[in-house]
Formats: C-alpha cells, sequence, structure tokens
C-alpha cells in the first residue's frame, strides 16, 4: 500500500496522487492524480481528476487499447491500430484530448511533480470532478468516499453499467440505453445530436452547455452528482 505525506496544520495541498495500484476493471496497473484548477472555463474551479495507465503514456494506451484498464467498455474509445499513420485508436470519438490534460499530467508523473497525498486533503471544501479523464469504476470506491468525504461536491459519470449511482451519471449514448437506466432508478448523461432529442419529461439541457446560454458553471450547478443530486432529472447536452 502506498503511503501519503503527512500534511503539516494549515498547508493546503493543491495536487497529489490519491490512488495507485490495479484497475478494477481488468487488473492493469493505473494511477489517479488530482490537481486543483482553474482552468477550466466551464466546470470552474475545481479538483480535477486523471485515471491513467501507470506503466505507458496515455496515447500510447489508446492506440494498444490498453486504455480499456481505465476506460473499460466505453463505446469512444474507438479500435486498437498498428497503422503508424494514427497516434491514438482509430475511429476515437471521446472529446477528452489525450495529447493535452492527460499527457501532461503523465509526463509530470514521470518527473516526480506529483507525491501520494491523503484525498481528502485535496477534496477537502472543494467541488471535485470524478473522471476528468477515465471512468471512475476503475478505481476502488473507498478512494473517491475519501476524496469527497469533506468536498463542497462533486461531478462524475460512468460508462460502467451500475456502478455507484449513489455518486456518479450513468453514461447513456442512445435513447434507448437511457430509458433502461431510467427503468432501474438511474440519472443518466446523455449526448444527443439535436437539442429536439431531449426528453423535457426526464431530462434538462446542461446549463453550462452552449445551447442553454452557458448560465453556470459545473462547480456551481451540482446536477451532475448521481443520486445524490436535489433533481430528479437525467442531464443532456448536444455534441459539439
Amino acid at each position: 500500500m502506498q503511503k501519503t505525506n503527512v500534511k503539516r496544520a494549515g498547508e493546503t495541498v493543491f495536487s497529489g496522487i490519491i490512488y495507485r495500484g490495479p484497475s478494477m476493471i481488468d487488473g492493469a496497473p493505473i494511477v489517479v492524480v488530482a490537481t486543483y484548477s482553474k482552468r477550466n472555463k466551464k466546470t470552474g474551479v475545481m479538483v480535477q481528476t486523471y485515471i491513467i495507465r501507470d506503466d505507458m503514456d496515455p496515447v500510447t494506451a489508446s492506440k494498444t487499447g490498453a486504455d480499456s484498464a481505465i476506460c473499460g467498455t466505453c463505446p469512444h474509445r474507438g479500435t486498437a491500430t498498428d497503422d503508424p499513420k494514427l497516434k491514438q485508436a482509430k475511429d476515437r470519438t471521446c472529446y477528452v484530448l489525450l495529447g493535452q490534460g492527460p499527457l501532461t499530467v503523465w509526463r509530470a508523473l514521470q518527473r516526480g511533480v506529483y507525491q501520494p497525498q491523503n484525498p481528502a486533503d485535496i477534496g477537502r471544501g472543494r467541488m471535485v470532478r470524478l473522471g476528468t479523464y477515465g471512468d471512475p469504476a476503475a478505481v476502488p470506491a473507498e478512494i473517491w468516499d475519501s476524496l469527497l468525504s469533506e468536498a463542497e461536491g462533486w461531478t462524475g459519470y460512468s460508462h460502467q453499467s451500475g456502478f455507484r449511482p449513489d455518486l456518479v451519471m450513468q453514461s447513456a449514448d442512445t435513447a434507448a440505453e437511457a430509458l433502461a437506466f431510467w427503468a432501474q432508478g438511474m440519472r443518466t448523461f446523455r449526448v444527443v445530436q439535436a437539442v429536439s432529442e431531449i426528453d423535457p419529461a426526464r431530462e434538462v439541457m446542461c446549463p453550462a452547455s452552449k445551447e442553454a446560454g452557458r448560465r453556470t458553471t459545473c462547480e456551481t450547478c451540482k446536477l451532475c452528482a448521481g443520486l445524490a443530486t436535489r433533481s430528479p432529472k437525467s442531464v443532456a447536452i448536444v455534441l459539439h
């Protein structure tokens, strides 16, 4: 078990490794780095969590299919390929740009920038984003429980069916999938092609989206917290 740094009285923790060990999806080595960031205009000021392979960079993991350890069955991973012309998986449709946040974090990790920290120290009094990159289901549940134990709130999404509906939104890729999850009492987050596809009786437009006038940020909205939120409705956003 990894040792965590001892926090001195009055010390503020802005980043660190909150988990290093086997993936809960396939047992491969992964690491979770949490950073307190002010750079994302849509989410606002939140703790960002990067779930990445511990033994290879995110781009290589994508191209070889090794990202299954941190993405599971997500259909947006694309297909592994040995095509020398491609740097990542073929037909990858995930909105996360691997060459930006994930690769930057991985490179910093290799330089020793991040040290093990108590998850609660990083989450304390802050909004948290579970899985800025990677699926929260890859990480032991107790890590998230600790990170959120004194947090102000959180957002989270998972493509792994049934993972912690009390914490995360179930990612749905079709209306049929959403209906099936709703029948099981889950709340979903769904990407649609047009506003007209949203079910007004069951879903609301993401308030931080362009179509909703960007009237808030994830930091202040707090709708995407699974069954812990105040709203019974699910959330949808138009594909960009």
